[in-house]
């Protein structure tokens, strides 16, 4: 049953994104009148049937049949991608659609002319995402207040790395151009805050070869993701990493000194979201000094503060991916699952920075999201 639950949220967008074809179908052939009727259905009906073959291969109903990871990763990311554009298109066209109703003769054309420009409009801005946006690779900087920040701590800087997703949608080429941003910030810390890759079949030794590139006065530490989880990689990962000199925290804690201060840093293995979160490390000694937790699911932040940690480090979200700033808000799905999105939060004097990360998952698409390599620099209050 439960196993059965899980494939619902996947089959309902399946179900939406066929309804949608079908109707955007119907929605042209009523604009270009019966003549044209014929073609656009067996359009409807060709692009109905390669949605399913794309969108089952792109999601969780046939896990169980085919592993996930054997199957090619650009027809999991077209799958995504068709369904998103046939849903959000076909929404448009039924709003325009219910805008027309009470239209004069001479302004038909130019309203059938703005649903149509309303149609494509997704496929553009997913275009855009897909071939531009997901390129647009920077460096943030931010400033992070620490209050009673130790002298020798004062102006530290950390470099953040974080959901790599090495696959066919970021090369190698492109998290050694990240290196290279993060190298050039001469951070004193570099971190690692999980997902280095999306599935099995994505290049894991390529990865971690790639980070000993890496360069940081004391070290690069480092903590996992959901995406090692389902690959089954932790302990390889953390081995690995070891041996070139990544240090990937497990519920463990690193003390570093710099000057007469002393810094804590604690790694945590993924928090599933909505469970009891950091019950691994409860109780343990944080240590003196500052402490700092690295954790890639940002909604342990509420967690982490009744525990004392200073600050908390976090990827997981993408900054949303795909995301549409709207009266001075950010409009996205991650919204709806966390209240962690992107950026510097504070409460109760305790930090938390959530950074974008460089890969994408699912859709190879990012539209308000660049990717980005973060510089976070301490600095006393």
């Amino acid at each position: 049953m439960e196993s059965i639950l899980r494939e619902i949220p996947a089959l309902t967008v399946l179900c939406l994104a066929l309804y949608a074809q079908r109707a955007l179908g119907r929605s042209f052939s009523a604009r270009f009148g019966p003549a044209w009727t014929p073609r656009f259905e067996w359009g409807a009906r060709l692009g109905a049937g390669l949605m399913v073959a794309a969108y089952s291969l792109a999601f969780y109903p046939i896990r169980h049949a085919v592993p996930l990871w054997q199957i090619p990763a650009w027809i999991r990311g077209a799958g995504h991608v068709w369904a998103f554009v046939s849903i959000i298109a076909f929404a448009l066209d039924r709003v325009a659609a219910g805008l027309a109703i009470p239209v004069l003769p001479e302004r038909r054309r130019l309203l059938r002319g703005a649903a149509d420009l309303a149609m494509t409009a997704p496929v553009a801005a997913l275009g855009y995402g897909l071939f531009i946006g997901r390129h647009q690779m920077e460096t943030r900087e931010v400033t992070v207040k620490v209050k009673g920040l130790p002298k020798d701590l004062d102006g530290l800087r950390l470099a953040q790395i974080t959901d790599i997703h090495l696959s066919p949608f970021f090369s190698p080429r492109d998290l050694d151009r990240a290196i290279d941003m993060a190298n050039e910030g001469r951070p004193h810390i570099t971190l690692l805050t999980g997902d280095l890759i999306t599935d099995r079949k994505d290049p894991l030794d390529i990865c971690l070869e790639r980070l000993t590139k890496l360069k940081a006065e004391a070290g690069v530490f480092g903590c996992m993701g959901n995406h090692e989880r389902y690959s089954e990689c932790e302990d390889y990962v953390a081995s690995r990493g070891a041996r070139t000199g990544i240090r990937f925290l497990r519920q463990d804690r690193a003390e570093l000194r710099f000057g007469s201060a002393r810094l804590n840093i604690t790694g945590v293995d993924y928090q599933q979201f909505r469970k009891p979160y950091l019950t691994a490390v409860e109780g343990t000694d944080h240590g003196e000094g500052l402490s700092v937790l690295l954790s890639h699911n940002p909604d342990v932040f509420h967690r982490a503060v009744e525990l004392g940690y200073d600050l908390t480090i976090a990827g997981h979200t993408h900054g949303g991916q795909i995301t549409v700033e709207y009266l001075h808000q950010h409009l996205n799905l991650t919204r709806f699952y966390t209240p962690y999105v992107y950026g510097l939060y504070e409460k109760e004097g305790r930090s938390l920075y959530v950074s974008r990360g460089l890969g994408t998952v699912g859709m190879p698409v990012r539209l308000g999201a660049p990717p980005e390599v973060a510089l976070i620099r301490l600095c006393a209050t």
